[in-house]
């Protein structure tokens, strides 16, 4: 881990970048444009969007005005959970295709697990994946259950599972369950909407190695084998959140923040959601 180019192999060999940059809740237009083209002019090689984001055009634009081939890009982007199922879900890659304006997607996720119909919407993105327009695909929110479920059946197996982890929600049953299945965690909101930010314990950390508090669990994620996107639209966080290859924490640091967990969620849990 000694840049921010640094890749971890899938299990299907494609390399994704170990940090990226998330775009929840990032204006589509002016706002999202500048956050994009901010982190790729500065080395950022992930980009994580989504179709309920509302801002796949704006995303889009940026990859197209920032003058990186594409082929050295990393683009995620999940399907919806209105337009699951098997016809629904290839129609709504196609949507999200047109908006981003690619012509293929490095990863693609079902957004959350749909009852009785998130394995249906897993056979349209293996066909995807079969046809060669998406290099990867995986879930997002999925628990061990649902996973199995998958598993079970699938003729490709998920190479990436995006949950929300943070030192408060270490999420130690589902990283071990997808480590056993070589399927790869990724996490959402990994400084807690920014609520760990004041922890005491990433406090004294920041101060002994000279870092903010985002820098440590940056680092700390990336330490525990995680990829992780942390959000930010402020072009000195977006650099900021890029700076954490000149330290490393020590195991029992890396162990006393993994000690903080109380499985406490600021997102809805995976089993209870109702949108």
């Amino acid at each position: 881990m000694s840049h921010l180019q640094d890749t971890i192999s899938l299990h299907n060999g494609v390399q994704m970048p170990r940090l990226g940059l998330g775009v929840f809740k990032v204006e589509d237009g002016e706002e999202v444009i500048h956050s994009v083209k901010t982190a790729l002019a500065h080395g950022y090689r992930s980009i994580d969007t989504a179709a309920v984001y509302q801002n796949e055009e704006g995303v889009g634009q940026a990859i197209r005005e920032s003058g990186i081939a594409r082929e050295e890009l990393f683009v995620t982007s999940k399907l919806w959970n209105a337009d699951q199922g098997y016809e629904s879900a290839l129609q709504a890659f196609e949507t999200t295709m047109d908006k981003l304006g690619l012509e293929y997607l490095d990863l693609y996720l079902i957004h959350w697990p749909v009852e009785g119909k998130y394995k249906d919407s897993w056979r349209a993105l293996e066909r995807l994946y079969q046809e060669g327009k998406i290099r990867a695909i995986g879930v997002s929110n999925f628990q061990v259950h649902h996973l199995e479920d998958i598993v079970n059946d699938a003729s490709v197996k998920p190479m990436v599972n995006q949950i929300e982890l943070h030192p408060k929600l270490t999420q130690q049953q589902v990283r071990s369950y997808c480590q056993e299945q070589n399927i790869i965690v990724e996490a959402w909101s990994p400084l807690m909407q920014g609520e760990i930010l004041q922890e005491p314990l990433i406090k004294e950390l920041a101060q002994k190695y000279e870092k903010s508090p985002a820098q440590i669990v940056i680092r700390w994620d990336l330490q525990i084998g995680i990829v992780t996107i942390p959000k930010s639209t402020k072009t000195h966080r977006i650099h900021e959140n890029a700076d954490v290859y000149d330290f490393t924490l020590t195991e029992e640091e890396v162990a006393s923040i993994s000690a903080l967990n109380e499985d406490h969620r600021v997102g809805p849990h995976p089993d209870h959601f109702d949108f």
